[in-house]
């Protein structure tokens, strides 16, 4: 690929980018008052997380379905169709809130779930018409996008919060808005949907087949474990912060500062990877995850909330950012659809796993908050060796087989 050709690709970057920091924005912003807004709706504070968990069980259900969409209609149609999941998701959700119906209120999460998956499928549209030397950069600038969306999101939760009686609810009125005026900006975006093959030219791997290829597995694995980790790790954070004391505009903040730290290190992370090589910059995030949970087990002292947040967000960018990277370089293009729709499929599965899991550790693992709090960074450990083992059998792999 030339040169020439990346002008094109900065091109959609900057789309790409915007949409990040815009749309991207309402993720935070539900991600802080979910699972406060699920305690005051549930019966049972055990489910409290369960909106969260259905927004990645929508995430996950969507994934390949759109992932087949975008395939066949392009990336702007596939983009745009999840703007439309995220603003109807945020009305049902309004509507719930209204209602104080919590059944109402699940649906609304579970069509939000639509918006977060095609935002997953930004990451990969960067990559699409970079070169090969463009591209970790191009995916690293994309995910820097979240960075205005980490400020964005958490300062629309405290600006609109309590513009409504009816708590939590203007909020989703400005998700709503968040949707309708960034579905815009992909009227810019100019990705054209890969060719159709011929009936005689090859139909690339199955899905069995791309899971078994040594480095699409590692890469599936870190993905998921990163994404999971930092999602049980987030979700319980609100109801910790406020459980051991705090007002939910500190929970409001401490969200802010990991987002910030999911973001600004994007601005190099395609850099390092350059530099020092896909794995080494994987390993890192995973080391920095540990960290996380290390810290946070140390207190419950807001900035120790603070620190193991910030350290949460670093690990989850260099392990994902890394993950996606080695993923996009080991598949066709051919094989892109099935590849990246069953990769998210994977990943938004475990993400929902972990959100599950996160309410229930958080609130049903012992008697006060600070344990809970324990309870959901201890159940870090066991993935981190899962992902840490697969990435050093990779390393430790005879050299590439030229019938691989």
């Amino acid at each position: 690929m030339t040169v020439q050709s990346d002008s094109l690709a900065k091109r959609n970057v900057t789309v790409l980018v915007l949409a990040q920091a815009i749309l991207g924005a309402q993720m935070p912003m539900i991600f802080t008052i979910a699972g406060l807004a699920g305690e005051s709706l549930a019966s049972n504070p055990c489910w409290a997380t369960l909106p969260i968990s259905l927004i990645v069980l929508g995430s996950m259900l969507s994934a390949r379905p759109l992932s087949a969409f975008m395939q066949r209609f392009g990336r702007r149609a596939g983009f745009m169709l999840g703007t439309l999941g995220g603003a109807v998701g945020g009305a049902i959700g309004a509507y719930g809130l209204y209602e104080a119906s919590f059944p109402i209120y699940l649906a609304g999460s579970l069509l939000t779930g639509m918006y977060m998956s095609a935002q997953g499928f930004y990451r990969f549209a960067a990559a699409d018409t970079a070169s090969d030397s463009f591209r970790p950069k191009a995916i690293s600038y994309v995910m820097a996008g979240g960075l205005a969306a980490a400020i964005i999101g958490p300062q629309l939760v405290k600006a609109t919060t309590d513009a409504f009686v009816i708590p939590f609810l203007g909020a989703y009125v400005a998700v709503i808005a968040v949707n309708l005026v960034g579905a815009l900006l992909f009227l810019f975006l100019r990705i054209p949907p890969p060719p159709r093959p011929a009936h005689d030219a090859p139909r690339g791997r199955s899905a069995r087949e791309l899971l078994t290829t040594p480095r699409i597995a590692v890469a599936v694995i870190c993905a998921m474990v990163s994404y999971a980790l930092m999602n049980l790790v987030m979700t319980s954070t609100p109801l910790a912060v406020v459980g051991c004391g705090f007002e939910t505009d500190n929970a409001a903040d401490v969200v802010t500062a990991h987002v910030l730290a999911m973001y600004i290190p994007s601005f190099f992370t395609g850099h390092l990877i350059a530099r020092w090589g896909v794995e080494k910059v994987m390993g890192l995030g995973l080391f920095i995850l540990a960290c996380a949970g290390g810290v946070a087990m140390t207190g419950v002292q807001l900035e120790q909330f603070f620190g193991a947040l910030i350290l949460l967000g670093i690990g989850w960018n260099f392990g994902f950012i890394g993950a996606t990277t080695m993923l996009a370089g080991a598949h066709e293009p051919h094989e892109r659809g099935r590849m990246q729709g069953l990769n998210d499929l994977l990943v938004f599965g475990a993400v929902t796993f972990a959100s599950l899991t996160s309410g229930g550790l958080m609130n049903c693992s012992g008697g006060t908050a600070q344990e809970g709090w324990l309870a959901v960074n201890m159940a870090m450990a066991p993935f981190l060796a899962l992902a840490g083992g697969a990435l050093i059998w990779l390393l430790l792999r005879p050299e590439k087989q030229p019938a691989e």
